[in-house]
C-alpha cells in the first residue's frame, strides 16, 4: 500500500493547552508538533479554545473545540470534592476522567463521524488523556470505518514502592490500592482490540498490555522538551561548593526531604549548594528541615518560576537532585539534560527509563532510609571527585537535544503512522534509538 509523505490526521487532544502545564503541555506540545509530519486537525476540550486562538492557529481549520462542559463541569467539581486537598489524590482525579471521557468522544464522533466514514483522514491518533484507565469509544468506531487508530502515548498507575505507605496517604492516594480494577472495565479490551498501535510512555505501561496486543505496542515516552525554552548550557565549573537543583512539586512523593536530609553533611560543610524550584504543602516543612540541618545560604528556596525562568536558576547547577519515587514521564530529567545538568535520580520509572549510565547517575529504590543512605554516599562521592560530570552532562545534552525534542517525537510517530498505514511490513518499529 502506498502512503504520503504527510498523512491526514485527526488528532483528538482533550487536554492540550500550551499556557499550563502537566498533561496539558504534553498534549499540545505532541499535537502541534506532529503538525510537521502529518496534515493535522486537533480535536480539544472547549477550555482551551481561547489558548489555541492566542497561539495562532484557526479554528475549524487547525483546530475543532468540543464543548463537553455538561457533563465535564461537573465532575471535575467532583473530583475537587474527593481529591481532599490541592494537588493531592491524582488517581481519583484519574478515575473521575475515565467517567466523564467518553461523552468527549460522544460528541466528537457526532461531528467526525461522517468524515471519517467518508474517508477524509487517514487516520486517528488519540494523544490524550494519557492515563491508560481511560477507555476510547471511537476506537471501535474508526475500526468498523476502515481508519487505523492510533492510541497513546499511555502512561501511569507506577507502583508506589513498599515502604512508603505513609506517604501514599499524605498524598489522598486511597483509590491507588485498588487501582488495577480498571482492567476489568468495559471498554478496556474493545479499545486494546480496535488499536492499530499503542504507544506506552513507560515500560511499566507497556507490561500492563495484554500479550496478545503485545505486538502492536511501541515503547515511547510520553515527554520531550523545547529547545527555545531550554537553550542555556551548563558551565560544570567543578570548583567547590558543587551545586544541586531540585525541580517540582514540594510533596512526599518526589523526595524532597530526602534530598535535604542526604545533602546535610556536606552542606554544613559548605561543600555542596541546593537550589529548590517549585512549591507545595511541604515548604514549611521543608524550610525548617533545612535550617535545622544546614548552614544559612546554602539552601535555597525560589519558589513556583515561570517555565521560561527555570532555566536560569537550573544552568548554574551540575546535578539535577531529584529523588522521586513515583514519576511516570519525568519531563524535568529531560529538560536538565538539555542544559548539560547531570540527573541524579531514584532507579524507578519514568526517570530511571530515561537515565541511564552514560547520561547520569541512578540509586536503587529502597526504603525511604535507604534512598536517604544511598544518594548521601552518592553525593560525598560526586563532591569527592567531581570529574566524571562534564562528561556525563555533555552526553546528556547530545542525547536530549537528538532524541527528546518535540519534532524528534514527531518524527518517531511518524514512523508508526507509516506503519500502521502499511508502509512497513513485520513488526511495530521501535521509534527511539536503543540506548
Amino acid at each position: 500500500m502506498e502512503t504520503s509523505s504527510r498523512p491526514k490526521v485527526l488528532v483528538i487532544a482533550e487536554a492540550a493547552n500550551p499556557e499550563w502545564v502537566s498533561v496539558p503541555l504534553v498534549g499540545w506540545s505532541l499535537a502541534t508538533a506532529l503538525r510537521q509530519v502529518a496534515e493535522v486537525h486537533i480535536v480539544t476540550q472547549i477550555r482551551n479554545r481561547d489558548a489555541f486562538l492566542r497561539a495562532g492557529l484557526t479554528e475549524g481549520l487547525d483546530f475543532t473545540a468540543i464543548d463537553s462542559e455538561a457533563i465535564a463541569g461537573p465532575m471535575s467539581r467532583l473530583a475537587g470534592l474527593l481529591r481532599m486537598g490541592t494537588g493531592k489524590g491524582w488517581t481519583m482525579t484519574t478515575a473521575i476522567t475515565a467517567l466523564s471521557y467518553p461523552y468527549f468522544e460522544h460528541l466528537l464522533w457526532k461531528t467526525f463521524g461522517p468524515r471519517l466514514r467518508a474517508g477524509e483522514f487517514d487516520l486517528v491518533h488519540r494523544v490524550t488523556p494519557l492515563s491508560p484507565t481511560v477507555q476510547s469509544p471511537v476506537a471501535a468506531r474508526c475500526r468498523a470505518a476502515g481508519v487505523p487508530f492510533v492510541l497513546g502515548p499511555l502512561n501511569g498507575g507506577v507502583p508506589w514502592p513498599a515502604g512508603f505507605d505513609a506517604e501514599r496517604r499524605r498524598e489522598r492516594e486511597w483509590l491507588s490500592y485498588v487501582r488495577g480494577a480498571y482492567k476489568l472495565l468495559p471498554g478496556r479490551g474493545s479499545t486494546l482490540a480496535a488499536a492499530s498501535a499503542i504507544l506506552c510512555g513507560s515500560r511499566h505501561t507497556q507490561g500492563e498490555i495484554p500479550a496478545r496486543h503485545q505486538a502492536k505496542t511501541v515503547w515511547l515516552p510520553e515527554n520531550a522538551i523545547d529547545p527555545a525554552r531550554f537553550n542555556q548550557v551548563a558551565a560544570q565549573d567543578l570548583s567547590l561548593p558543587l551545586r544541586g537543583c531540585f525541580i517540582g512539586r514540594l510533596v512526599p512523593y518526589k523526595g524532597p526531604d530526602m534530598l535535604i536530609e542526604a545533602a546535610a553533611p556536606l552542606l554544613r560543610e559548605g561543600r555542596l549548594i541546593l537550589d529548590i524550584i517549585g512549591d507545595g504543602p511541604m515548604r514549611g516543612a521543608l524550610e525548617a528541615q533545612a535550617a535545622a540541618l544546614s548552614t544559612p545560604g546554602t539552601v535555597t528556596f525560589h519558589g513556583n518560576l515561570p517555565h521560561a525562568r527555570v532555566q536560569d536558576v537550573a544552568v548554574r547547577a551540575n546535578l539535577l537532585t531529584f529523588p522521586s519515587i513515583r514519576e511516570f514521564g519525568g519531563g524535568v530529567v529531560l529538560e536538565a539534560m538539555a542544559l548539560g545538568v547531570v540527573p541524579l535520580v531514584v532507579d524507578y520509572a519514568g526517570p530511571g527509563e530515561l537515565v541511564t549510565d552514560t547520561v547520569g547517575l541512578k540509586i536503587p529504590v529502597g526504603t525511604r532510609a535507604e534512598i536517604v543512605a544511598r544518594l548521601q554516599a552518592r553525593l560525598a562521592a560526586l563532591v569527592a571527585d567531581p570529574s566524571a560530570l562534564p562528561g556525563l552532562a555533555a552526553a546528556a545534552r547530545q542525547q536530549a537535544l537528538r532524541d527528546f525534542t518535540w519534532p524528534a517525537k514527531a518524527r518517531q510517530v511518524a514512523k508508526v503512522y507509516d506503519w500502521v498505514r502499511g508502509a512497513a511490513g513485520g513488526a511495530a518499529p521501535e521509534p527511539l534509538p536503543v540506548f
